[in-house]
C-alpha cells in the first residue's frame, strides 16, 4: 500500500501504511491536519485592534496624570533623595541610642531645625545690615563709574559701558515707597503659605518613606516574579544608595565652595565675608547659572570699596570656580554618584532644556537612576571585548615590534 498524498483539504483524513511492515490498524499514523492558508480571522484582527487601542490610550492617560501632578511627582521623588540621604544617619543614631526609627526621625528633624533657625538668627540680621549699607554705597560708585566710562574710547565702547551702568542704577535705586496693594499682600501670602505647606508635605513623605520602606518595598515587589525579586530589591536598594550619595556630594561641593570663598574674601578684605562665603555655598546647588549667582553678591560689595578689588574679587571667584570644576566636582561625582563627567554635563543641559532650572537640578541624580536600571538589564558578567583594532601608540608598536628577551638570547646561542 502507498503512502497517501499530503495534507487534505476536503474530505475525511487520510491513511499512510508505513513500507515494509504487515497491515497493521495499530501502526497506521495520521496525516498532518488541515492547513489554514487564510490570514487571521475578522474577530482576531477586532481583538488586537481593541488590544493595541486599550494600551494607547493607557499610556495617554499615564502621561496626562503626570503632567497634571508634576508638582506632586517632583515632591515625592525629592522626598526620596532626601530619604536616602537621611538613611545612613538614621542607621548611625539608632546604633547608638536605644530609640525607634520614628523618634529617631524626629530626633534628626529637630536637630535640622535649630540649626537652620540658630543660623538664620545669627546670619539674617547681619546680611540685613550688610545689604543695607552696599544699597547706600552703591549710586556714588556708579556715578564714578559713569564718569570714568565718558571718558573711554572708542566712544561706543564707552557708551555700552554707560548704558549697563544705568541699568544697574535702576536696579539699586531705592524704589518710591507706596503702600501695597490688596492684591499684592494676597499673593505673597498664598507664596508664602504654598512654601510652607510644600515643606512640611516634603518632610511628611520623607518620614513615611523611611518609617514604611521595608512594608512597600515588599508591596511593590509582591507584583515581580518570584525569580526576578532578588535582582529588583538589589536594584531598588543601588538607587536609592546612588541617590543618597548625591546629596552627600553636593553637600560637600557646597561646604568646600563656602569655605574656600570665606577664607579669601577675608584674605582680601570684603566686608561681610561669612555672609558672602554662604551665599556662596547656597548657590553653588544651582546648576549652570549658581557659580554666578553667588559671584555678583561679592563683586557688588567689592565695588563698594574699590574697582580694583571687585576685579580682584572677579579674578579670584573665576579661580576658585576652576579648579572646583575641574578637579573637585569630578572627583566627588565620581566617588559619589558614580556616573561619567560626560553623562553629567548632558543630563544637566537636557534637564535645563526640558524642566528649565527644577529639571537641571534633578538631571544628575536621574541619571544616576537611570543608569542603574540600564546595568541591571546588561549581562554583566560577560564582559565586553576590547576593540581589536586600537590605535596603538609609539611606545606600544615599540614593544610589539622588540622580540621577546628568551628569542633574542636563543637568537644569540644560534
Amino acid at each position: 500500500m502507498t503512502p497517501g498524498p499530503g495534507p487534505f483539504i476536503d474530505g475525511p483524513p487520510r491513511y499512510v501504511l508505513l513500507r515494509g511492515a504487515p497491515f497493521d490498524r495499530s501502526r497506521v499514523t495520521k496525516a498532518a491536519q488541515p492547513v489554514d492558508e487564510g490570514g487571521p480571522s475578522l474577530a482576531a484582527w477586532i481583538t488586537r485592534g481593541s488590544g493595541f487601542a486599550i494600551g494607547v490610550a493607557a499610556i495617554v492617560g499615564l502621561l496626562a496624570l503626570a503632567n497634571a501632578a508634576g508638582g506632586v511627582l517632583i515632591l515625592l521623588f525629592l522626598a526620596i533623595i532626601l530619604a536616602g540621604a537621611l538613611e545612613p544617619v538614621v542607621a548611625w543614631i539608632r546604633g547608638r541610642l536605644p530609640i525607634g526609627r520614628g523618634p529617631t526621625i524626629l530626633l534628626v528633624y529637630g536637630v535640622f531645625l535649630v540649626s537652620v533657625v540658630g543660623l538664620a538668627l545669627v546670619a539674617v540680621p547681619v546680611a540685613a545690615a550688610q545689604l543695607d549699607a552696599t544699597m547706600h554705597r552703591l549710586p556714588p560708585f556708579i556715578d564714578q563709574a559713569r564718569t570714568w566710562a565718558s571718558e573711554v574710547r572708542p566712544q561706543v565702547i564707552g557708551q555700552s559701558i554707560t548704558a549697563l551702568l544705568d541699568a544697574g542704577s535702576r536696579i539699586v535705586s531705592p524704589p518710591v515707597s507706596t503702600a501695597p496693594t490688596t492684591g499684592q499682600v494676597v499673593q505673597v501670602g498664598l507664596t508664602v503659605a504654598e512654601a510652607v505647606i510644600s515643606t512640611l508635605t516634603l518632610l511628611t513623605l520623607v518620614y513615611f518613606w523611611l518609617v514604611e520602606h521595608a512594608r512597600l518595598q515588599r508591596y511593590v515587589l509582591a507584583f515581580v516574579p518570584a525569580e526576578s525579586r532578588a535582582g529588583s530589591r538589589e536594584i531598588w536598594n543601588h538607587v536609592e544608595e546612588r541617590l543618597g550619595l548625591w546629596v552627600r556630594g553636593q553637600l560637600i561641593l557646597m561646604a568646600a565652595m563656602g569655605t574656600a570663598t570665606t577664607i579669601a574674601y577675608t584674605i582680601l578684605g570684603v566686608p561681610g565675608a561669612l555672609i558672602l562665603g554662604l551665599i556662596a555655598a547656597i548657590t553653588e546647588a544651582i546648576p549652570l547659572v549658581g557659580p554666578l549667582l553667588g559671584a555678583i553678591p561679592a563683586v557688588l560689595v567689592a565695588a563698594t570699596v574699590s574697582p580694583q578689588l571687585a576685579l580682584v574679587v572677579a579674578g579670584v571667584y573665576i579661580v576658585l570656580q576652576f579648579l572646583e570644576g575641574n578637579v573637585l566636582v569630578p572627583t566627588v561625582m565620581r566617588n559619589t554618584v558614580g556616573i561619567s563627567p560626560f553623562l553629567v554635563i548632558l543630563s544637566l543641559l537636557v534637564g535645563g532644556a526640558v524642566g528649565g532650572l527644577v529639571g537641571a537640578m534633578l538631571a544628575v541624580p536621574i541619571a544616576a537612576a537611570i543608569e542603574i536600571l540600564i546595568e541591571g538589564l546588561q549581562a554583566r558578567e560577560v564582559p565586553v571585548a576590547q576593540d581589536p583594532t586600537p590605535e596603538a601608540s609609539p611606545a606600544e608598536d615599540d614593544e610589539e615590534a622588540a622580540p621577546p628577551a628568551g628569542a633574542r638570547e636563543a637568537g644569540a646561542e644560534t
